[in-house]
């Protein structure tokens, strides 16, 4: 039971999906960021902007293969649990298994979210709700500026 409470204690403050004590963190500054990222990237990434819906690369994109954080390059999701939800932005059921995710709880713009974040650099994901497919019911909303995709072999 104790077990049972710590692990939601730490979900309700925003620790990694998948806490691993070899959780390797990317941190850079503002000015690196700026460097290594387009204009867009780093709006949506590193100040937690949106891309317009429909505009992003991967929308409407179904190749195979993993979608990886835009800034640090963790592995994130994978195409088979990518599925058209008709709102403009990638979205998928479920993240890879050992993916680096945080949750943290986003009340802009009048909403109460749930904001999804890469653990290893705090890069700005998108957002995750309860209306997904089965089995998982979820769906992971994301923006495309914030991934990059690598095709399966």
């Amino acid at each position: 039971m104790k077990a049972l409470i710590f692990l939601l204690a730490l979900s309700l403050l925003g620790m990694p999906r998948a806490c691993s004590a070899s959780l390797e963190r990317v941190e850079k500054s503002e000015e690196e960021w700026k460097a290594l990222l387009t204009p867009l990237q780093f709006e949506v990434a590193r100040r937690k902007g949106t891309e317009p819906p429909f505009s992003g690369a991967y929308w409407n994109f179904s190749g195979e293969g993993v979608y990886r954080c835009v800034c640090c390059g963790a592995e994130l999701f994978s195409s088979r649990d990518k599925f058209n939800s008709g709102t403009g932005w990638p979205s998928f059921s479920a993240p890879l298994e050992n993916a680096p995710l945080r949750e943290e709880r986003d009340a802009s713009f009048g909403m109460i979210r749930t904001e999804v974040l890469c653990a290893r650099c705090d890069a700005h994901l998108g957002h995750v709700f309860d209306d997904g497919p089965p089995p998982s019911g979820m769906r992971y909303c994301i923006n495309s500026a914030s991934l990059s995709f690598v095709p399966a072999d």
